[in-house]
This record gives structure tokens, sequence and C-alpha cells, in this order.
């Protein structure tokens, strides 16, 4: 599948698709785990689970959102989100999966990825799942959460949008005058979220491993 701005990519072949995450989007294929590329994808009409040791980010912003597309079905959708931005995160022992219902002679089928997983031994940061100019579409989040300088209260149209730090993405719908809140550094442990998508400019995915099940047994959490 192919970089797509924010919004619906409709989910025909659950074999080939690319699932967004909680700190990363990952995709089948070795070259995005290997490497730095360029990432934007979503599930349409479906929300994803991510579930981590911990995320630390820089250059933290947040703001109240709305995601639309088209779900499984073809008709249109909106879901309120709370869009979450770094400049840089790594991950620690990242999974993240998505259910596709009832697949024709299959049943339900589990599409779990794996990510980082020796960080959780060793804590160096090029074991661990990296991601920059990160966004997260987030609709539920479970963490133990510190925050370093935190402004709360800052309006969406004033959180920063130079290149080197997130802010409001064009194709977001903020609103300029709504609740929004920055920080330098955040710090997430033990994570569990849900979400409908992600958006990064780079990731990189070391100790990559994705499988398919059946059923829903195989959900991170």
């Amino acid at each position: 599948m192919k970089s797509q701005v924010r919004g619906g990519t409709r989910w025909k072949r659950f074999a080939v698709v690319m699932v967004p995450s909680v700190a990363a989007t990952a995709a089948i294929g070795v070259g995005l785990a290997q490497g730095a590329l360029a990432a934007s994808f979503s599930i349409s009409g479906q929300e994803f689970k991510v579930k981590a040791n911990s995320l630390v980010g820089t250059d933290f912003v947040q703001y109240g959102s709305v995601d639309a597309g088209k779900d499984l079905e073809g008709k249109d959708f909106a879901a309120p989100v709370a869009v979450s931005g770094f400049s840089e995160a790594w991950i620690t022992n990242m999974c993240q999966s998505v259910v596709t219902p009832k697949v024709p002679f299959i049943g339900d089928v589990t599409l779990r990825l794996e990510a980082g997983t020796e960080a959780a031994k060793t804590g160096k940061d090029a074991d661990k799942v990296y991601a920059k100019g990160i966004y997260l579409d987030v609709s539920e989040l479970k963490a133990d959460a510190e925050f370093t300088n935190i402004d709360i209260g800052v309006a969406a149209g004033a959180l920063p949008k130079s290149p080197g730090k997130p802010g409001i993405q064009p194709n977001t719908k903020a609103n300029p005058y709504g609740f929004g809140q920055r920080a330098e550094q955040a710090t997430l442990n033990n994570v569990q979220q849900k979400a409908w998508a992600t958006t990064a400019g780079t990731f990189k995915l070391p100790d990559l491993h994705l499988s398919l099940h059946r059923g829903t047994d195989a959900e991170c959490y």
C-alpha cells in the first residue's frame, strides 16, 4: 500500500495491510525495519491496539481533533481523537494488533506486530523502536505518565508548526481556539492504547515480527 495523508485507507486484503501504532507505524516488509522510510497509514473504520513497556518522546504536543473516512462497508464515519505528536520517540517492547472480522471461510483474523523486544533486556536506544515526526490519533490511553516543562491549556492554533517540531498538521480538523498542551518531554510507562491512525516521517523497527492468527486471542491486550 502507498503512503497517504491522514484519512481512510480501505482494508480489502488483510495480508498486505500496513498497521499503525501508538508510537510507531509498522509495515509488512524488511525495508522499513532496516531503514528510515516515510510512512502515513490508517485503517478505515477500525481501531487498533498498542501495548509497550515504555515510550519516551521529545517536543510533545496534544490537541483534540476528528478522524473521518470510510468504514469496512464503505460508509462514512467520524471519530473524536486526541492527536499526540512528538519530534522524536523511542519505544521499548512494542506490540500492536488489529482484528479483521468475518474474513470469508476463515472468520476473525488478528494481525499482530512486535518490535523493539530486545530493548527490554538491553535498555539500549539502538534496540528500541524509533520514530521521527510522529502523530498518533488516540481514542483511549492508559499509562503511567510524566511530563517535563508542560504547558496546559494552550490554544490548538498556537502550538508550534516549525519543521523540527510537531504541530497542527494541514489535514487535521482541529479547532484553532480549542484545548491543547505541550511539553519538552513525555515519558509513558506500561502503555495500553487504542488509536485510529499514525503518521510519521521516519520509523525504524528492530526485531520486527509480524504474525497472523485466527480469532482474537492474539491481540496485544
